[in-house]
């Protein structure tokens, strides 16, 4: 069901008026004010009466026209915007969105004429341009924006840096894994010196917090990201030129009429409106229709842990062996599988996998002329025709959802790759995960067939070097307030083997507890989940921790924050259906010992089942009944966890 409606406002004539712009949310405590100072458009954003943003730039700049200076306001009108949807795929299944609409008439000294839309709802700021036909010229490039963020000097940040174009593995980043800052000066330099990327999370002191990102991103723009502090400002900022090889404008060029993409900011004075937000889905549409819903399943995945040398035939079907025991619906099919295998032998093992009622993903490289990648398929998804073909391909051999992965780059020409892969994977009923690559920017409610992206430090990492299992429970108290509040978040987790490698006792250590690793398949959503499991877990894990993960869902109908403090600690709540799933985790050096507060869960039972560690026996599931519901005793041990399942 949905329903949109648009009340419109008296139209005001700012001339004759010569006050600033003044637009509140509903329940009153968010309020944006927009103005002309000295020919430069600014806007700020208080909550509560605190200062969120003081005065902070807006405007473009173009090849035929500077739209940040020399600026003067010529008209406003507003209105009420009221939407309610169903969306299957993220924190909530079902939204209302209300919010107070602004829109701002600026004309430069040439004459020519841009708005700013805003849309203003309780703890949420959404703004774009829209900017109309200019006389006969119906095309432009949007060259740089003056848009920026003008936080109060007390304010600290939680921010991961913009990487260098063509550096990391096989020359493919920038893909959004780099480290983050918690808690630091507002001025604290980016690593590069390209910035940071979206999301970022603003403290203001002990006044509120602020979650920055932008969502409506399609082909007909690039994607952008945080400058560095700049005189007390961070902008917006394009992509370098050099990305992707060089290849396409690191400018996006735009027809007329056109609006910008939604730049969102999340205010609060507590986490909780950060972490439950859906302003990245309430602002945008479904691009296209597609014949079924995108598919959510829980899958296996050999390579994760087992690595190249399982892509044969005879692992594989091990592996679509542990999905039909895990009473899983997926497999995942990993890099190599076109030369290890053989597209002529893939109709047995995808054959198999059907016998089995496994459904098979398989992976793809993105293209091969903008990286050193040598892990095939390549070359098979740049190009319409043969990427039409590989398409017909996997329709025809029962292949519905496929992993595309190296992107490498936020321009202009890679998000109409994006695009162009998710629509014609549409065309013959196929999902599409994305690895190696950008920040979904409402992709999940935009292309209904995007059912994962990474875009994080994912559980490859695990693998690849010890520090990132030393960070693991770090990273993880991270995510549910950044990366994984604005977007779904494919991260392969939840692995069971002490030891990062097929044999369990050699490779990288895991530090965190078998109890954390079952909250991470709570804390981190996305519908289709491929998780780190190997055959020898169902007999060398306790048997509490696979019996939950053999019932654990990837679809969630509400999400509420309980408690944590990002890098510290977190326990989050998501519910499926009936029950809630309680699961908190601890990246501290000591036990956090907490009262949670579940009496906003609407429980409708005092009865629930707790999986936590026991010392010497992995995970033990123990009945629980609450006795106060604004006082239910936890305590998570360091680098440990909790999942707690009402009745």
């Amino acid at each position: 069901m949905k329903k949109f409606v648009l009340s419109l406002g008296v139209i005001l004539s700012v001339n004759a008026w010569g006050a600033p712009l003044t637009i509140g949310s509903p329940d009153g405590k968010l309020k944006v004010m927009t103005d002309v100072v000295s020919g430069k458009p600014v806007y700020s954003v208080t909550y509560n009466g605190n200062t969120i943003l003081e005065n902070s730039p807006l405007g473009l700049r173009t090849d035929i026209g500077d739209f940040s200076t020399g600026m003067s306001l010529v008209g406003s009108k507003t209105a009420t915007v009221r939407k309610s949807f169903d969306q299957d795929k993220i924190k909530k299944s079902h939204i209302d969105y209300e919010a107070n609409q602004l829109v701002s008439t600026m004309k430069n000294t040439g004459g020519q004429e841009i708005s700013v839309e805003w849309l203003v709802s309780d703890n949420d700021v959404a703004f774009r341009y829209l900017i109309p036909r200019q006389g006969d010229t119906g095309a432009m490039v949007v060259e740089s924006e003056a848009t920026g963020f003008r936080f109060p000097q007390n304010t600290t940040v939680f921010l991961t840096s913009q990487s260098d174009a063509m550096i990391g593995w096989k020359r493919t980043k920038p893909s959004y894994e780099e480290f983050y800052i918690t808690d630091a000066p507002l001025d604290t330099p980016s690593k590069f010196g390209h910035g940071f990327t979206f999301p970022g999370l603003f403290r203001i002191g002990d006044k509120g917090w602020a979650l920055l990102t932008e969502t409506g991103v399609d082909g007909y723009y690039c994607a952008s990201h945080l400058s560095d502090n700049v005189d007390g400002v961070f902008t917006i900022a394009y992509p370098m030129v050099e990305e992707n090889n060089g290849n396409g404008s690191a400018s996006p060029g735009i027809s007329l009429p056109r609006a910008t993409p939604w730049r969102t900011i999340t205010v609060a004075d507590n986490l909780a409106p950060i972490v439950e937000t859906t302003i990245p889905w309430n602002v945008v549409e479904p691009l296209y229709k597609t014949e079924r819903p995108g598919r959510p399943g829980r899958g296996t995945w050999s390579w994760i842990v087992w690595q190249d040398n399982s892509m044969n035939m005879a692992d594989q079907k091990t592996f679509i062996d542990l999905a039909a025991d895990m009473g899983y619906e997926n497999i995942l099919i990993d890099a190599g599988w076109d030369q290890n295998i053989g597209y002529d032998k893939m109709p047995e093992l995808l054959g198999y996998a059907k016998s089995k009622g496994i459904r098979p993903i398989l992976w793809y490289s993105s293209s091969g002329h903008w990286n050193d990648i040598v892990q095939s398929p390549i070359n098979k998804m740049d190009r319409p025709i043969v990427r039409k073909n590989e398409m017909k391909w996997l329709r025809d051999n029962g292949v519905e959802c496929i992993k595309v992965d190296f992107f490498g780059g936020d321009k202009q020409e890679t998000m109409r790759l994006y695009e162009d892969i998710l629509s014609d994977a549409a065309d013959h009923g196929i999902d599409v995960i994305f690895h190696g690559c950008t920040l979904p920017r409402g992709w999940e409610r935009m292309y209904p067939n995007h059912v994962g992206s990474e875009a994080v430090f994912a559980s490859e990492n695990l693998i690849f070097e010890q520090i990132f299992c030393d960070m693991e429970a770090f990273h993880a108290t991270l995510h549910p307030f950044i990366r994984n509040s604005v977007a779904l978040m494919e991260y392969g987790g939840t692995i069971f083997n002490r030891r990062m490698n097929r044999d369990n006792n050699s490779g990288n250590t895991r530090r965190t507890s078998d109890a954390f690793q079952l909250a991470t398949s709570i804390l981190f959503q996305n519908p289709v989940q491929n998780f780190g499991l190997t055959p020898n877990n169902l007999t060398e894990t306790a048997a509490d921790a696979i019996s939950f993960m053999k019932d654990v869902p990837t679809t969630w109908d509400d999400t509420k924050l309980i408690d944590g403090y990002p890098g510290r600690y977190v326990v989050l709540a998501r519910r499926h259906g009936d029950k809630w799933y309680i699961a908190g985790v601890n990246a501290l050096k000591e036990s956090v010992k907490l009262k949670l507060d579940l009496s906003n869960l609407g429980l409708k039972s005092d009865a629930g089942v707790v999986y936590a560690d026991e010392k010497g026996k992995g995970v033990k599931a123990k009945d629980l009944k609450i006795k106060k519901m604004t006082s239910v005793p936890v305590e998570i041990l360091p680098d440990g966890g909790f999942v707690l399942v009402t009745e």
